[in-house]
């Protein structure tokens, strides 16, 4: 994959300080992204779609005392980028005022360097894509399966300066495969991988996964609805704690009365074997230095041993607490903490429970309580006095995430990032699932 739409670190600046000299603002932030993607999509055992696509963008903001205005355009030159910042300052006088915002972010906290760039993902071409692929689909091969998914890969420079002294520059790369391989006689299963280099993703391991889970998923059976044991692998616990992100640890929706921790910092709100946080540094994610305001990334607890002890912030909402901002005007990258249970330790711990590969269209069902409802799929499995005795047909369930993870028996060791959490499995004493389904 070629890297002609990246510009560079010293380019990139001098264009952000363009803007900064041109605006008549109090105060002015610039920020550019440039990337290139490229995404090869599989079904039925066959490569069908090969796509690249590439952007570059500018995001000015302008601010004169309590009034705030932002806009952004994929013109970046020296005429662009003066038209964006002479609209964007007009705008900003004729808004009205924001009681509640007190200034742009300055320089405070030094960003961290870290190490989020493989040249391996940024060139990888689409012969070596494809061949990753054909592994997956010789994994499906083996059980008479079929394999459909995607392959895609991503490589992008990120900066933002302002009049304040934010002055940051990072470049980084992300891939992903995901695949799920439909069976003989009913069985499908789901594996994924993602990881900021192409050399840690394992195309036949993740095909054989998904291959092992759908020849194991063959000849589902029906399984009356009701409270359950359950063995969560990780792609569904980084669905839940997802959710959990969206429904709770965001400054603002805490501000606003509309998340479940409200009342309930300092509070024990789910089993004190489980602790959440949030560090964009942290190398088994998709590191992130900074965010979309130039920020550095915080390290922030979120829940320790139980105990709700954080929210994540950006300069606005810091500013209404009299706080600093966390670095979470944009991105987040959560993990759970790991414990020392293996998987076969989980099933040999259950009498009698369900066993979840992945979520499937998963939906908040009650804000407050932190509820969420969806379906079970692509590997179902029923366990009884600690053995898997065979799959069932997918679920309906309504749970509250909290109430989950109050009830967390065993942590699984080998966490998984998924959609940008990294989390282990669980088993918990009891998730409610509501409904059956015919498949």
């Amino acid at each position: 994959m070629s890297t002609d739409i990246m510009m560079g670190e010293r380019k990139i600046r001098s264009l952000l300080k363009i803007a900064l000299e041109h605006s008549s603002a109090e105060q002015t932030e610039a920020g550019i992204v440039t990337g290139k993607s490229a995404l090869t999509r599989f079904a039925n055992s066959t490569i069908h779609q090969n796509m690249g696509f590439e952007n570059a963008e500018i995001r000015v903001r302008a601010v004169f005392g309590k009034k705030m205005a932002a806009g952004t355009t994929n013109c970046i030159d020296e005429q662009g980028i003066r038209e964006l910042v002479d609209k964007v300052t007009t705008m900003a006088r004729m808004r009205d005022e924001n009681p509640d915002f007190k200034s742009l972010p300055e320089a405070t906290a030094r960003v961290p360097e870290v190490q989020a760039w493989s040249p391996h993902t940024a060139e990888i071409t689409p012969e070596a894509r494809a061949a990753a692929v054909g592994e997956i689909i010789s994994e499906a091969d083996r059980i008479d399966g079929t394999a459909a998914g995607s392959y895609s890969v991503r490589s992008f420079e990120r900066a933002v300066m302002n009049t304040l002294g934010v002055d940051d520059y990072y470049r980084g790369t992300s891939a992903n495969l995901v695949t799920v391989v439909t069976g003989p006689s009913g069985g499908f299963g789901y594996a994924s991988a993602t990881a900021q280099s192409v050399d840690d993703i394992h195309a036949g391991a993740i095909g054989a996964e998904a291959a092992g889970r759908a020849f194991e998923s063959r000849h589902p059976v029906d399984l009356e609805p009701g409270d359950y044991e359950c063995i969560l692998m990780p792609y569904a616990v980084c669905d839940m704690l997802n959710f959990m992100r969206w429904l709770g640890f965001n400054a603002l929706g805490f501000q606003e009365g509309r998340s479940f921790l409200c009342g309930k910092l300092g509070q024990q709100v789910v089993s004190d074997k489980v602790s959440i946080w949030d560090d964009g540094r942290d190398p088994r994610t998709i590191p992130t230095p900074f965010d979309i305001e130039g920020v550095a990334k915080q390290h922030v607890d979120l829940i320790k041993k139980g105990y709700a002890c954080g929210l994540l912030y950006d300069s606005y909402t810091a500013h209404r607490e009299g706080k600093q901002s966390t670095g979470h005007a944009s991105g987040s990258n959560l993990i759970m903490a790991s414990g020392d249970a293996t998987i076969p330790e989980m099933i040999a711990n259950t009498r009698f429970g369900v066993m979840v590969t992945r979520f499937h269209y998963t939906n908040v069902a009650h804000l407050m309580t932190a509820s969420i409802t969806g379906m079970t799929r692509d590997g179902t499995f029923l366990i009884q006095d600690g053995k898997i005795v065979g799959p069932v047909k997918n679920l309906r369930f309504t749970q509250s995430i909290t109430e989950a993870l109050s009830n967390v028996d065993m942590i699984g060791s080998e966490p998984k990032l998924e959609d940008g959490v990294l989390a282990p499995a669980l088993k918990v004493g009891k998730f409610r699932f509501s409904s059956a389904t015919e498949f």
